[in-house]
């Protein structure tokens, strides 16, 4: 019974950790260039700008949405944010730029792992 289990929770979280599962996206593009034109889309957007930075996205109290290392030139959206928001730590701010509703929130200043939530 409990091998059982174990399998189901393990092929469960495989499936939520493959693109396209978790209501997110992460994409990257090949070019420097198309990346810093493209116009931030969602409720929640972080790009890494920098060499990198890990991103954890959760429900606050519940499921985490995100949780991996984000490579330059990659972005973050959630196009909308669950009605009881989400809680965010971003692993270097200076490697990221943010936007919230379209809106830039600059936290290239912060410290390392700085978490903040977004109302949704």
């Amino acid at each position: 019974m409990l091998l059982v289990t174990m399998l189901a929770l393990g092929g469960f979280f495989l499936y939520r950790s493959l693109p396209g599962n978790s209501g997110s996206s992460v994409s990257a593009n090949a070019s420097g260039a198309a990346n810093e034109e493209e116009t931030p889309k969602g409720a929640f957007y972080v790009r890494v700008i920098g060499e990198s930075s890990r991103v954890f996205v959760r429900i606050p109290g519940g499921d985490v949405l995100h949780d991996q290392e984000v490579r330059q030139g990659s972005s973050l959206t959630y196009s909308e944010i669950p009605e009881g928001g989400i809680e965010v730590t971003i692993g270097d701010p200076a490697a990221v730029e943010l936007f919230v509703d379209g809106i830039e929130r600059d936290i290239a200043d912060r410290g390392t792992d700085y978490s903040f939530t977004v109302d949704g």
